[in-house]
Order: C-alpha cells, then sequence, then structure tokens
C-alpha cells in the first residue's frame, strides 16, 4: 500500500482498492482512529467505487510531525495524496474531522471534489477552553485516561453494551494514537474556523448527523446545511461514529446520494 511524502517530509499512509476503473471514493476518519474505522463500509463502497482511505498525519502508519497543525495543513496533505497516486477527481465522505477536512477541500479544491458528503462534523467550536482542557489532559495522563469518557461521547449507550467487539476495536485503536499526533490534530480542531468556507463550497453536498451525538450535535450539522448552497442533510439514529453504530443504513445513506 502506499505512502506518499509531502512538501514538509511528513509520510502519508494510504490504502487503495477495489476495481481499478471505477471512480474513486476517498474517506477520511476522525481524530483519535486509523483508517480501520471504516473496515464495514469496505464491501459495500467497493461495489460501485476504488476506495481510497488514509492515516491523516500524526495517526495509525503515518508519521508524526511536530504540531500543531492546521486544517489547511491536513487539506493540503489530501491533495498531496491525490497528486502521488494521479487521481484527478474523487467524491469524499469524511466524518468529525474527516469532515473539516472535507469543508477545507471543497472551499479550496473545487476541481478536484465531485460531491461531498460530510458526516458528524462541525465548522466551529466557539469553546476554545473545552479543547486547550483535553489537550491538557491527554498530556498529563495520556489517551487512555480519557478513553472511557471518549467511547461514551462517541456511541450509545445500547451500542457500547451490545457490541462489545467493536467497541473494544476503537478503544485499542484510540489508546494506540499518538500522543503528540492527537494533540497536533486537536489544536488544528480547537483553531478552525469554516463558517466563511461554507458559502464557496459548490460540489453537490450531503451532511449526516447523528441524532444522539453529542460531539458535533445535530445543530452544528444543520447550521452546515444552510450554509452550504443546496446541501442536504440526512439524520441517523447514532451518537458520533455514525458508521459503525449504523453501518447497513451508513452505507445506503452513502451510496444512496453518490449513485443518484
Amino acid at each position: 500500500m502506499p505512502d506518499i511524502k509531502v512538501d514538509d517530509g511528513c509520510t502519508i499512509h494510504a490504502e487503495i482498492e477495489g476495481p481499478e476503473r471505477a471512480p474513486v471514493l476517498m474517506l477520511s476518519n476522525s481524530l483519535g482512529t486509523n483508517l480501520h474505522m471504516w473496515d464495514e463500509q469496505v464491501t459495500p463502497f467497493t461495489r460501485h467505487f476504488r476506495l481510497l482511505r488514509y492515516d491523516r498525519r500524526g495517526h495509525g502508519r503515518s508519521s508524526v510531525p511536530i504540531g500543531p497543525y492546521s486544517m489547511e495543513r491536513l487539506g493540503r496533505d489530501v491533495l498531496a495524496v491525490l497528486d502521488g497516486l494521479r487521481i484527478e477527481k474523487i467524491d469524499w465522505c469524511g466524518l468529525s474531522m474527516g469532515g473539516m477536512v472535507g469543508e477545507w477541500l471543497g472551499a479550496n479544491a473545487p476541481t478536484r471534489v465531485k460531491k461531498l458528503i460530510l458526516s458528524n462534523t462541525a465548522c466551529y467550536f466557539p469553546d476554545k477552553a473545552m479543547w486547550d482542557g483535553r489537550i491538557k489532559m491527554v498530556r498529563e495522563k495520556g489517551l487512555a485516561g480519557m478513553v472511557d469518557a471518549n467511547m461514551e461521547r462517541w456511541f450509545t449507550k445500547e451500542f457500547r453494551e451490545r457490541a462489545p467487539q467493536a467497541m473494544q476495536k476503537m478503544r485499542d485503536m484510540f489508546v494506540a494514537t499518538n500522543i503528540e499526533g492527537y494533540i497536533g490534530c486537536g489544536e488544528a480542531i480547537r483553531d478552525m474556523d469554516h463558517r466563511p468556507l461554507l458559502a464557496k463550497i459548490n460540489a453537490p453536498t450531503l451532511v449526516i448527523a447523528g441524532k444522539r451525538d453529542p460531539a458535533t450535535p445535530l445543530e452544528g450539522n444543520e447550521y452546515i446545511r444552510q450554509h452550504i448552497p443546496g446541501a442536504k442533510i440526512a439524520v441517523l439514529d447514532a451518537a458520533h461514529i455514525a458508521n459503525m453504530e449504523q453501518p447497513e443504513l451508513y452505507a445506503e445513506t452513502v451510496l444512496g446520494f453518490l449513485l443518484q
């Protein structure tokens, strides 16, 4: 699987699979996870698409430059991956932080994005102190010190109880994340203000929201829908990591939008 070196020397790990002549769908995951967050979507998505997943800098098998990072930097990493793989245009589906990077791409690289899916995400966090507190906690206690609270934000109580294997997978993935990578990306989220970018997005856009998502609440997703021209919204009965909590419905929702 390819490892692509970007302009500042960081290496981004990517994996691509599916029919070689199919259009490319690129997936982008949340803070504190890696590309395996999407494992349950690989089969339905590769029926129709060449599927491109990657680990953003600081995560998974990508390298970990010293932070802080920025949304522009993370967006340019994506463009470098596309250039390295000689891919001209993609459909994009990003969840949480992946949606934030997608907002930057939609506004700043419109010729590279055909359709845009922004899932369980936000465009701005007014409470910077919350992110400062989370970063401080990670520095002091590591990610193991906040994994329980994080899983409670990410998944409903019902899902946590009925899907112990999925929960263990996510706990392991979260705790394995490099602390400096988590903090660098957390600083990018803290400092993000994509509100001025939304009106510049002209790609057909679907916002996917979780009805019970405390991390990026429904009203924030609705704000994004209202400010991107022509955007639509789908609301799933899930918390934050909707693609894992409702894997079949999530895949149907994505494919229903992309294939129409």
